[in-house]
């Protein structure tokens, strides 16, 4: 009985241990999971300024999130999140699947740059398709690969509001656009009891944003090449005005 009640405590101490370490290191084990796993599926770099999870109340904050450009694009980065609040179930943490009842993006920064069709968001999304299909490479195996990127993760609710987009195209005509986005929702990721890892969760949830951006800004150029026409048939117009009045005081001098 004795011998019993020591291993009943030796355990108690170890679980005790480890909700512990995961309390004071679960910030820096997301951290280097974004950081290992998001340059894998964009194909750029990917880093996070600061993380605050709280195990238990289950909030947190992710600040300074920022996803960088393809190759040969000069703008600083494609997507920066600025700060992105979590609702996680704290009773999740230690269990198979982590649930993570909402992720608000607040105000993310997004610079488009290119062509209408061609542009560094279509580059991104290219390699989200690429990495999908994309064996792991040998290197890659001998990695140590945070805990946190092998979970299993259910997101209920992923928002992402009042988008800002700079767009920089390279089409003629066109000044910078600056457009703001409705609200994206994707809802429902790693509901079953498979749930959804935290590579696919980023192709998703990107690949639902861009493919939301990229039709906006395609409309906002368009608009814009409209405005262009307009302004160009208006001058066209005003000259051809003034070039009749000319003529015409030329014809009543000669009346004279």
């Amino acid at each position: 009985m004795k011998k019993l009640f020591i291993v009943i405590a030796a355990l108690a101490v170890v679980v005790v241990g480890a909700l512990v370490f995961l309390a004071s290191n679960l910030d820096s084990v997301l951290k280097a999971a974004i950081e290992t796993i998001g340059p894998k599926v964009t194909g750029t770099s990917v880093t996070v300024e600061s993380i605050q999870l709280s195990v238990k109340s289950g909030s947190g904050t992710i600040r300074g999130l920022v996803i960088g450009n393809p190759a040969g694009y000069k703008t600083p980065y494609a997507l920066r999140l600025g700060e992105a609040r979590l609702e996680i179930d704290p009773s999740s943490i230690l269990s198979d699947k982590v649930v993570i009842r909402s992720i608000s993006v607040i105000e993310p920064e997004v610079n488009v740059e290119g062509g209408i069709k061609e542009n560094n968001l279509s580059k991104l999304l290219a390699n989200l398709e690429g990495s999908a299909g994309a064996s792991k490479p040998a290197s890659d195996a001998k990695e140590p690969t945070p805990e946190a990127a092998s979970k299993k993760l259910q997101v209920d609710d992923f928002l992402f509001s009042k988008a800002k987009v700079a767009a920089q195209l390279d089409v003629p005509g066109i000044k910078p656009l600056a457009l703001t986005l409705p609200d994206i929702h994707v809802t429902q990721l790693g509901t079953g009891p498979e749930g959804i890892t935290a590579a696919d969760l980023t192709k998703k949830v990107l690949n639902q944003v861009i493919q939301e951006i990229l039709p906006a800004v395609t409309k906002a150029a368009t608009g814009a090449l409209g405005d262009v026409s307009k302004e160009a048939n208006k001058a066209l117009d005003n000259s051809k005005g003034q070039l009749d009045k000319a003529v015409k005081g030329v014809g009543d001098l000669f009346k004279k």
